[in-house]
Parts: C-alpha cells; sequence; structure tokens
C-alpha cells in the first residue's frame, strides 16, 4: 500500500460500496443511480498492489453477483480484471491531477460495460448499440459522481 493509505480511505471506499447498494436496491433506483461499485474498485485499485486491487475486484464482483444473479461469475471476473488493470495507471499520473482521474474513472466504467456485455452476451442488454449510446452516458456519470466523492474526501480528510 501507498504510505497515504489509511483508514479515512478505506472508510471512504466500504461507504461508496453501502452507497452503491442503498441507493440501488434500497432507494430502488437501479439504473438511474451511478455505478458507484465500479468506481470504488478503480479509486482503491490505483493506491494498492496489483494482486490486491484484483482481490478487491473479485470480492466487490462476488457481491455485486450476489444481487445480480445472472452476472454472478461475469462482475466477478470483470471486476477483478479492471482492479488489476486500475492498479497499473498508478505510474501514467499523478495522484491530484482531476482531469487525468476524470477519465480513468470514465474509461474504466465503460471498459466494465464493453467487458460485462462480451461476458454475458444478450442476458445484460439487447443490442451493442447500447454500448456506444447509452454506456458512454453512465461512464460520464459514474465518473462525475466519483470524481465528486473523492474530492470531497480530500477536502475532508
Amino acid at each position: 500500500m501507498n504510505g497515504n493509505t489509511n483508514w479515512g480511505f478505506w472508510g471512504f471506499i466500504a461507504l461508496m460500496v453501502v452507497l452503491h447498494f442503498v441507493l440501488r436496491i434500497g432507494m430502488g433506483l437501479q439504473q438511474l443511480a451511478p455505478d458507484l461499485l465500479v468506481i470504488a474498485v478503480l479509486i482503491a485499485a490505483r493506491e494498492v498492489r496489483a494482486g490486491i486491487a484484483a482481490g478487491i475486484g473479485l470480492l466487490l464482483g462476488i457481491l455485486d453477483g450476489s444481487v445480480v444473479p445472472f452476472t454472478l461469475g461475469a462482475s466477478a471476473l470483470v471486476l477483478t480484471f479492471l482492479g488489476f488493470l486500475g492498479s497499473r495507471t498508478r505510474e501514467i499520473a499523478a495522484p491530484d491531477n482531476y482531469l487525468f482521474l476524470a477519465l480513468y474513472l470514465f474509461a474504466g466504467k465503460w471498459l466494465f460495460d464493453s467487458l460485462l456485455f462480451l461476458v454475458t452476451g444478450d442476458a445484460f442488454r439487447a443490442n451493442a448499440s447500447y454500448l456506444l449510446l447509452v454506456s458512454p452516458l453512465t461512464a460520464l456519470y459514474a465518473a462525475a459522481a466519483g470524481l465528486v466523492g473523492l474530492i470531497t474526501y480530500k477536502a475532508i480528510a
């Protein structure tokens, strides 16, 4: 782990995971809520080694799959890969570069949707036009929510 990673950071990641399920299931917003689970994996992956990031992705993928049973293995597989890949971006840009972070979160969410579509096929979405029309908008929404959350966390911590 980086020297900057502390209990407050892991509390922030846990809060994002809890908020993901509260917004999507507890409040019934479903797809109207941002995908904070993917954002939590991507943010945590930049702070830990590749193996730990993949483990976080696997754990959160299994947790997500327990809610949506037909994507259990697919969600775990894709989040594991995303966690591993996300940990490799640590050397690309400084952690305080918010433009890079926004692009990183956007690309990560879009990659998640694309890989989940490839792994699950027609069980996940109706057709491939989802990846070109809806997925970029959900990726932008999730990236904005993640960026606002991370800026708020850094201002408080």
